[in-house]
């Protein structure tokens, strides 16, 4: 079955945008007109997705603010931030805990739906992750080596490839096992990779990373909002 709910991950301090977030969160940075939580949200309701989680931590009044007019459920993490797999368990009560969609809000995305295209590809029965990933050459802006290597049956495992597009549909059975209350998503993947059990799905559209200043630019020139 496909999930129904999406965990966006907002918390964060956004240090790599530099004074761009000493007064914001990075996830109310503008791209192209629209803040990029705002750009996340429509995805997932274009996708027809019915529960929409995003998680906070710093500058965590103004998101609230951003999206009181809206159905959005906030998972506010206090005092500390737990990273993506301890904010995730710490959302399960909003979220729920069969599989859910999560996504990073700091990227954009330029071709088909990214929800659906991991909901075309979710296999349940076989997989307990299924991570989006861009070629290289489609990861705009991305100078890094990649991050997992997929074979022919589509499972994955880490290595020099694809970059992960910070999108995925993952199970959370498993996350309840783990002791540490701040542990990213990694600590989760790990036990799923042992098990050969993380797959991953090739994005057929352009994607950018927007975590630092020089990404703004790209993202607008990718949308053709502004000159190249």
């Amino acid at each position: 079955m496909t999930p129904q709910a999406v965990m966006m991950f907002a918390a964060g301090f956004g240090t790599r945008m530099g004074t761009l977030t000493a007064d914001r969160p990075k996830p109310l940075i503008e791209v192209a007109g629209t803040t990029l939580i705002d750009h996340a949200i429509d995805l997932a309701r274009d996708a027809g997705l019915g529960k929409i989680v995003v998680n906070t931590h710093y500058k965590a009044g103004q998101i609230s603010a951003h999206l009181a007019e809206t159905d959005v459920a906030i998972s506010h993490e206090d005092p500390d931030i737990l990273d993506t797999g301890g904010g995730l368990r710490h959302a399960l009560p909003l979220v729920g805990t069969g599989p859910v969609f999560t996504m990073n809000t700091d990227a954009i995305w330029q071709g088909p739906n990214p929800f659906q295209h991991l909901a075309n590809h979710w296999q349940p029965d076989r997989m307990d992750a299924l991570l989006l990933c861009v070629p290289r050459d489609n990861a705009v802006g991305h100078n890094g080596s990649g991050d997992f290597i997929v074979d022919d049956t589509g499972r994955a495992s880490r290595g020099s490839g694809m970059v992960y597009s910070g999108a995925q549909i993952i199970k959370t059975d498993r996350i309840g096992k783990i002791p540490e209350t701040v542990f990213s998503l990694n600590v989760l993947w790990n036990d799923m990779l042992k098990a050969g059990r993380v797959y991953a799905t090739a994005y057929a559209g352009q994607w950018c990373d927007v975590g630092h200043p020089k990404g703004i630019e790209l993202a607008e020139n990718m949308l053709g909002w502004r000159d190249v």
